[in-house]
């Protein structure tokens, strides 16, 4: 059941990224109105819609898998003492149902609302789906005066997680647009140039909070066994899936995003950069998806030292 368990806790993580992060995208880095507007484009409402759906029903089953684990048997999960224990004396009982009314909310919002007051909708719940995971790891267990500094340190770190996977979602999608035309194309390349400020405040935050998780996760004693435990392997594999995805992020920065506005009156210069966009684009997607992984892992290991 515990594979079962991490491979529900990825594909939670996924959906809620994307549902987090496309919102954000959606209202910061596409136009308010026009023909390119998340409004008038379609596909990124019904992109949030169907991860808002699934984040929902992957909420619902990674719990009942949890529940499996904890109680025993999956026969015993809806059996009253079980589901009383599990919502009121474990976290990730009352985490997983805000997680999954969040994102079902959050998907009837953009049913209801294909306006941006239905992106700023999904917004706001998807922040709370996202911050839930907190308590389903390690954010939530530590104890002592750091305590709260450490679930602080965890929530934004996933909320800014969210913010960059959710754009490279959206990024993927723009960058295989099957009709293009000179306003897509510009859409897409003002996305990617105006997306540089805010991936500079993410990646800050990223590691800001990523070392105070690891002062709490490891601390200065537990560094010699990040070599020699599999909870430290598999954390400097993170890291190292992170740096790359950070050299993909910086080469579209400074090298493919301006080679599609250089080439933004030459249409076969222009299908050239989109496809060296795509193909960064795919291999940060393939980076994104292991380090999501590895999270979901790392969730269910005990850490070096701490919770």
């Amino acid at each position: 059941m515990e594979p079962i368990v991490d491979v529900l806790r990825l594909a939670q993580f996924a959906a809620a990224f994307v549902l987090t992060g496309g919102a954000l995208f959606a209202l910061r880095s596409l136009p308010a109105h026009g023909p390119v507007s998340a409004s008038a484009l379609g596909w990124p409402r019904t992109l949030l819609i169907q991860s808002g759906a699934a984040l929902a029903l992957l909420s619902v089953a990674g719990l009942i898998a949890q529940t499996a684990i904890v109680a025993g048997s999956l026969a015993t999960v809806f059996e009253p003492e079980t589901v009383k224990a599990v919502l009121t004396s474990m976290d990730m009982g009352p985490a997983s149902v805000i997680r999954a009314l969040s994102a079902l909310l959050a998907a009837v919002a953009l049913l209801f609302m294909p306006s941006r007051a239905g992106f700023a909708a999904a917004l706001a719940l998807g922040l709370i789906a996202t911050a839930s995971f907190a308590w389903m790891g390690h954010g939530a267990a530590s104890e002592g005066p750091g305590a709260m500094l450490h679930l602080i340190a965890d929530i934004v770190h996933l909320v800014a997680a969210a913010a960059w996977i959710g754009a490279l979602a959206i990024f993927a999608r723009m960058a295989f647009e099957r009709r293009r035309s000179p306003e897509n194309t510009q859409a897409f390349h003002n996305a990617l140039e105006g997306f540089a400020g805010l991936g500079s405040v993410i990646v800050a935050l990223l590691i800001g909070t990523g070392l105070v998780n690891s002062w709490f996760l490891v601390g200065p004693a537990g560094l010699p066994e990040l070599v020699t435990t599999p909870y430290g392997k598999l954390l400097l594999l993170k890291l190292g899936l992170f740096i790359a995805m950070l050299g993909l992020a910086g080469a579209n920065r400074l090298h493919l995003t301006p080679a599609l506005k250089a080439a933004k009156d030459d249409p076969a210069r222009t299908a050239a950069a989109i496809a060296a966009l795509r193909s960064s684009l795919i291999l940060e997607a393939g980076a994104a998806i292991a380090v999501l992984a590895a999270v979901a892992w790392l969730g269910r290991m005990s850490p070096i030292t701490g919770p």
